[in-house]
């Protein structure tokens, strides 16, 4: 329990828009000074989308290129990039950040293991694609997150360890109460962990209301803890958070009282295995 713990913090996203919150940032000047508030409040890594100028969902390699840019100048948070991208992207669009190289080559990236209802949508994974995406973050030098959104998605993982494609210990991010996935329960936080191959870190995103108690949770139980605009807006019930940095902020509290330190970037790039830039 005494071992830091990692917070991430997850900016933008694809689906809130600043018609529900005023306080999302869209460019990339208004993305690195979250996400050094963020850092300045406990975050050791942060989970990047971009949007276009309009706020539309995007992949572009430019606009990545530039919140990267931007964010490295202000602070020496981890940078994590989605190849998820918003539901009904092509593979070859969710990769944009995946042929960026040298000093904007993004740290980590993630990887969805599997198909799953994103609410009335479906978020298409089939297994070519899933090792497609795979071999392209190996290609681009960067650590993947294994993204999962139900149960199977960890033996997915597993598959691919024995393909070659992915190598073990890896960090897994289970993602919990997105419409038609699998809901937010201490139940399916404990089956999962058990299922993780020996010697895996793993954090906890859950939607919505279950944000801060199951990031508590994740803290509780030895794991790490995923927060921010993307996943939730709230900061208490009918008050928007002024940002992520607040949620974080929410986070570290919760640390302190359970005598979790939190991780510095440098000390989660150790234990995530993330080779320098």
């Amino acid at each position: 329990m005494s071992e830091p713990a990692i917070v991430t913090a997850c900016l933008v996203g694809a689906e809130v828009s600043r018609e529900q919150t005023p306080y999302l940032p869209i460019t990339a000047d208004e993305i690195a000074a979250e996400a050094a508030a963020c850092r300045k409040a406990g975050a050791a890594m942060v989970h990047l989308h971009v949007r276009e100028p309009d706020g539309k969902p995007s992949q572009s390699a430019e606009l990545f290129a530039a919140a990267i840019r931007e964010i490295r100048r202000r602070t020496d948070v981890i940078v994590q990039v989605s190849t998820g991208g918003a539901v009904g992207m092509g593979v070859d669009e969710r990769c944009g950040p995946l042929t960026l190289r040298g000093e904007l080559r993004p740290e980590m990236a993630t990887l969805t293991t599997g198909t799953v209802n994103f609410g009335d949508d479906v978020f298409s994974n089939p297994r070519p694609l899933i090792r497609d995406i795979a071999r392209r973050i190996r290609e681009c030098g960067a650590v993947p997150e294994i993204e999962c959104f139900d149960a199977g998605m960890v033996d997915e993982a597993r598959a691919l360890a024995g393909e070659g494609l992915l190598a073990l210990p890896a960090h897994f991010d289970f993602v919990l109460g997105v419409p038609g996935a699998l809901a937010a329960t201490p139940e399916a936080v404990r089956f999962l962990v058990s299922r993780l191959p020996e010697g895996c870190s793993w954090t906890v995103a859950a939607m919505g209301r279950h944000e801060l108690p199951f990031a508590k949770l994740a803290l509780e139980l030895g794991g790490n803890a995923r927060v921010g605009l993307e996943d939730n807006i709230y900061l208490s019930k009918g008050v928007l958070a002024k940002g992520s940095h607040e949620l974080v902020a929410k986070v570290a509290e919760v640390a302190k009282e359970l005598g979790r330190p939190l991780a510095t970037p440098d000390e989660a790039r150790q234990r995530l295995r993330i080779p320098a830039l």
